[in-house]
């Protein structure tokens, strides 16, 4: 069985239903049935009251869609089962007692929601309630369909909206199912899913190979008509609006160029936001390469199937009057803040500012210290490239993985910016062509802390001031600027382990006479060695590595391995030139 975040198998409809109206101001609770209200009955006085509802698993259907301009009461069933007649009566009869002037049940096309509905309005109306019954049914799945009928499935919100915005207008009861029946005409609704669900308590409700997907599925777990590979965003979206708008098949939806609509892409329980997003962006855009206006799109989770991992689509033919409708105001908590702007034609792109131009693309004049530079960049690059596997090894220990890879992308941008460019002169002109190469291909958390260490210590070595004492001064800065930012101290497990005690070393070039200065860089490079190598040791209280339990963690911090090693790189070369 799949694990479920609920107390008891038995309790957790019930327990759903309180933390919904627990929740929210504007619900309550009919006692001794699972039937969910308006908390303000009275301002159903003379008007239409809404009911809907059916199994439950489709939260936020139908409790979230209850409040003014939209359901009046759902009752509620157990999970993926019709609730019984007497809740659906018991609603009927306290919304009738609440002075509504009938009452309008919307009703997915199901066997047992059909039935029990049914019973419950032929008793209502022996009891003199004006009641009626709007059926929907829009699934567009099958070609030919059985004598059931289509199923009803998220096109049913669109109905709890419009009708609910009629009757808030006081539109008398006969009127509001008139223009129902009118609309679904225009209403098609289509699944696909990459995964079963699993009732509480129960097996997954079919079987679907890794790598499959299944379209054309209901709302109740049931498989759907055909089965085949995942395929892309864009190809799924495609596969399912062709299906859908098929003239060739008997419940497809007829749709032309030129036609508006409103778009619901429905998450079925389990995708995730951003999946969320590319599909809605997917049927954005096969909608209008038909010809077809977008006038409204909502995306997110309106009628699920518990966790099933899948979407439908729902698309509604609107004119101005369905969409005056679509955009009247309603206190339902589950009904989106949508924008009342249309979707096709809307320029959604704004300018950016204009920027000041990269340090990387400026021309930079050569220098006495351009050759020696060259060369220390080449040998830093290739450390970084011949320790790729060894910093990513080191990183899987603690992090993604990946900080072999991001160093040597960054070292892949440094060759390649040196192909093209001359290396400036001035070395703080260098660090900040450094600084704006790292930012932009190296990315991350590394690139932006290389950056700013690169940026802050451009500033103390420019042109004539490139002792030892300005490098020091530099590296010092740039050191602060990363703890400054980054949150960091030494001991935390990070690079700046290897970094502070090789920049406290080199501040004594300030005093050093040239003839000593190299004894300080390789001391400066010993300290960061001893400094990473020393991190085996240490609890990690910054970066990803902070989220890892300490026992987990034996190996050297793989950025203060990088720091050490590049500063290493950087003194070897300056010691082959002397």
């Amino acid at each position: 069985m799949e694990k479920k975040l609920i107390n008891s198998v038995d309790c957790c409809v019930d327990e759903a239903l309180c933390g919904l109206v627990r929740a929210s101001g504007g619900l309550a609770l009919l006692k001794g049935h699972r039937v969910m209200l308006r908390s303000d009955l009275d301002s159903l006085k003379g008007k239409v009251g809404l009911l809907s509802g059916g199994g439950s698993g489709h939260e936020p259907a139908h409790g979230g869609y209850i409040g003014a301009g939209m359901l009046s009461a759902a009752v509620a069933g157990g999970v993926f089962a019709s609730p019984p007649p007497a809740s659906i009566l018991a609603a009927i009869l306290t919304l009738h007692q609440a002075g509504a002037s009938g009452v309008l049940l919307i009703v997915k096309n199901y066997t047992g929601d059909r039935l029990n509905f049914g019973l419950a309005a032929e008793q209502a109306r022996n009891q003199g309630v004006a009641v009626d019954m709007v059926i929907v049914a829009e699934d567009c799945a099958f070609d030919q369909p059985s004598k059931a009928g289509r199923r009803g499935l998220c096109g049913t919100v669109f109905i709890h909206k419009l009708a609910g915005a009629l009757a808030e207008e006081g539109c008398l009861l006969d009127q509001i199912v008139s223009k129902m029946k009118e609309v679904l005409k225009g209403i098609g609704t289509l699944g696909v899913s990459l995964s079963p669900c699993s009732v509480p308590g129960c097996r997954p409700s079919f079987d679907l190979p890794p790598g499959a997907m299944e379209l054309g599925l209901g709302i109740h777990g049931e498989p759907g008509i055909k089965r085949s590979k995942v395929a892309s965003a864009d190809e799924v979206v495609k596969t399912m609006i062709d299906h859908m708008t098929n003239p060739d098949s008997q419940s497809h939806l007829p749709l032309k160029s030129g036609d508006s609509v409103v778009l619901c892409v429905n998450n079925l329980g389990a995708l995730s936001c951003l999946e969320m997003a590319v599909v809605t962006r997917a049927a954005i855009t096969c909608l209008e390469s038909r010809g077809v206006v977008v006038a409204r799109v909502m995306s997110g989770p309106f009628m699920t199937s518990l966790e099933m991992a899948g979407v439908s689509l729902t698309l509604m033919k609107v004119n101005p009057e369905t969409l005056r409708l679509f955009d009247s105001k309603t206190s339902a908590p589950a009904w989106p803040n949508l924008s009342t702007a249309a979707v096709s034609g809307r320029n959604c792109i704004t300018e950016a500012p204009v920027m000041i131009t990269r340090p990387q693309d400026d021309k930079h004049s050569k220098g006495p210290l351009s050759p020696v530079m060259h060369k220390v960049l080449n040998k830093i690059c290739s450390t970084l490239l011949e320790k790729q596997e060894e910093l990513n090894s080191l990183d899987r220990a603690s992090g993604d993985g990946d900080c072999g890879n991001t160093h040597a992308q960054a070292a892949r941008a440094v060759e390649e910016w040196l192909q093209d460019h001359v290396v400036p002169g001035c070395p703080g002109q260098l660090l900040s062509v450094l600084a704006g190469l790292v930012e932009e291909k190296m990315g991350g958390s590394s690139g932006a802390l290389y950056s700013l260490f690169l940026t802050a210590a451009a500033g103390h070595v420019t042109e004539g001031k490139t002792n030892g004492a300005a490098w020091a001064a530099a590296v010092h800065a740039g050191t602060q600027a990363m703890r400054r930012y980054g949150g960091a101290d030494p001991g935390d497990r990070t690079m700046l382990d290897a970094l502070c005690p090789a920049a406290d070393e080199l501040m004594r070039l300030t005093t050093a006479p040239p003839a000593g200065q190299m004894v300080v860089l390789h001391a400066a490079v010993e300290k960061a060695a001893a400094g990473a190598e020393a991190t085996r040791d240490l609890t990690a209280r910054a970066g990803r590595a902070s989220y890892i339990a300490a026992e987990r963690v034996t190996l050297p911090d793989p950025g203060a391995v990088a720091v050490a090693a590049m500063l290493r790189a950087v003194v070897e070369t300056l010691a082959e030139q002397k």
